[in-house]
């Protein structure tokens, strides 16, 4: 299969659809959520309570809300954080700092109340939803939770990383990046910010002391189709061992990113199907999540990825398209949700038992994307 093939004739059918302005295309229909077994709700926690540790957290790209999911039986309660939710993260204090259309949320995961929320200073037009909208996306934490680094998407432009001041709750440094940032990682030593450029085919590394910045290509089947491109990078995981970028590519290509030199390696992948969110397990393992084939008959269907540090894969099924995923402190279990960037989302999350690869799906918010374990 070529897909460098596919990739030129997709863009030449993107070309010919005006209203197509960036790839990223489901066009099989997913299997209808009704067909699986359906999911028993949790009971809410009360008001008053405690959060249990364990829980995910979702963020709900369709609900405007993060949701505290129980991974037994489901949602359990869910809090209001602004317009269109992307991803999150959560810092050892047990505040969850959510990336939205509005601004940084932040939400103290214990007592279950936003208590911020922090406006962008880049102007990013109409608060909005969908997958194109301005504001933000990929979001992480510095090493000692005292800066939070959010990719904001400027529609039409390149995009920016804002630096946050996590104790002041400001904004204190607005960075350029790549367009549509999907990602944002920091290194292991915690020196630099990895900003994955979705639109424009790139990682810029931003230093975290001077805030300078470089560019660095990722394109393991080059640019041809700009915008009307599917084959662009999703999101991007820091291998412990050697602080190399992985980013799948179509169940095809990991592209391996050496951020010091800007040197890529591209190895085989096997699931065949288009790629989006990735996690690493405490045992070293690469998680990848496939949304299933860009067109019908063209690769295979959703699926999650299972890769072992030798390269060895195994897959999972997969019933209807997935975005993100979060790994078991034990590294036993994926969390795969089930919001998805574009059609075909569905409001909950499968759970993955990796020792057996047995799946089964829980309810949690309104198309969720985002998820971390509390």
């Amino acid at each position: 299969m070529n897909r460098r093939a596919r990739g030129t004739r997709t863009v030449l059918v993107a070309l010919a659809a005006a209203t197509l302005l960036a790839a990223c295309a489901q066009d099989a229909a997913p299997s209808a959520p009704g067909a699986a077994p359906a999911p028993s709700a949790a009971s809410p926690l009360p008001a008053t309570a405690p959060t249990p540790q364990g829980l995910l957290l979702t963020a709900d790209f369709g609900g405007d809300t993060v949701t505290f999911v129980d991974p037994e039986r489901g949602a359990v309660a869910s809090v209001a954080v602004g317009r269109a939710p992307y991803a999150l993260a959560v810092g050892a204090d047990g505040r969850a700092w959510v990336a939205t259309a509005e601004g940084v949320a932040v939400v103290d995961t214990r007592t279950r109340v936003r208590v911020a929320r922090i406006p962008y200073r880049t102007a990013t037009g109409p608060v909005a939803d969908g997958e194109y909208r301005g504001g933000g996306m990929g979001i992480a934490l510095s090493l000692d939770g005292a800066r939070a680094y959010v990719g904001v998407n400027v529609p039409g432009t390149t995009g920016v990383l804002e630096v946050l001041d996590t104790a002041s709750r400001e904004v204190t440094a607005v960075v350029p990046v790549g367009r549509r940032p999907f990602d944002v990682d920091v290194s292991r030593d915690g020196a630099e910010v990895y900003v994955t450029g979705h639109d424009s085919f790139d990682v810029t590394v931003v230093a975290a002391g001077p805030l300078s910045t470089r560019r660095i290509e990722v394109a393991p089947y080059g640019t041809e189709g700009g915008l009307g491109s599917w084959l662009k990078p999703h999101y991007a995981a820091v291998r412990p061992s050697d602080g190399k970028l992985l980013l799948p590519f179509e169940g095809e290509r990991l592209a391996v990113v050496d951020p010091r030199t800007g040197r890529t390696a591209v190895e085989p992948m096997t699931a065949d199907t288009h790629q989006h969110g990735v996690a690493l397990t405490s045992d070293g393992r690469l998680l990848v999540v496939g949304t299933g084939a860009v067109r019908p008959g063209d690769g295979r269907g959703p699926s999650l990825t299972v890769r072992s540090p030798d390269g060895t894969e195994r897959l999972v099924p997969l019933e209807g398209p997935h975005e993100d995923v979060a790994g078991s402190r034990d590294g036993r279990t994926a969390y795969v949700t089930g919001g998805y960037t574009r059609d075909g989302h569905w409001n909950g999350i499968t759970v993955v038992d990796l020792d057996t690869g047995t799946a089964r799906r829980l309810p949690a918010g309104t198309r969720p994307l985002g998820i971390a374990v509390l």
